[in-house]
C-alpha cells in the first residue's frame, strides 16, 4: 500500500507543476501575484514581489519584498526561474 501512495503523492505533485505551468503559458505572467506563485512553486525565497519588469516575451525581472530578484522565463517549454546576483 505504501508503494501506491508513493505514486499518488508524486502524481499530485506533478499535477500541480503541470498545471501551475500550463495557466503561466496560458495567460501569460502578467502581474507581481502570478509571479510570486511562479516562484514560491520553484522553492525560492522572496515573500512577494514588488516589482516586475517584462524584458521579452514570457521573459521577467521579479524584485522581491526580501531583497532577492529572479528571472523567470520559459526555456523549451519549462519556467525557469533564475536568481539574479545583487549589481
Amino acid at each position: 500500500m505504501s508503494g501506491l501512495r508513493e505514486t499518488l503523492i508524486a502524481a499530485a505533485g506533478a499535477l500541480a507543476w503541470c498545471s501551475g505551468m500550463a495557466a503561466v503559458q496560458a495567460q501569460g505572467v502578467s502581474d507581481a501575484d502570478d509571479l510570486t506563485a511562479v516562484i514560491a512553486l520553484n522553492g525560492k525565497p522572496c515573500g512577494k514581489v514588488v516589482n516586475a519588469t517584462k524584458r521579452g516575451e514570457d521573459d521577467y525581472l521579479a524584485a522581491c519584498q526580501d531583497g532577492n530578484r529572479y528571472r523567470v522565463h520559459i526555456e523549451n517549454g519549462r519556467v525557469i526561474v533564475e536568481r539574479v546576483p545583487p549589481g
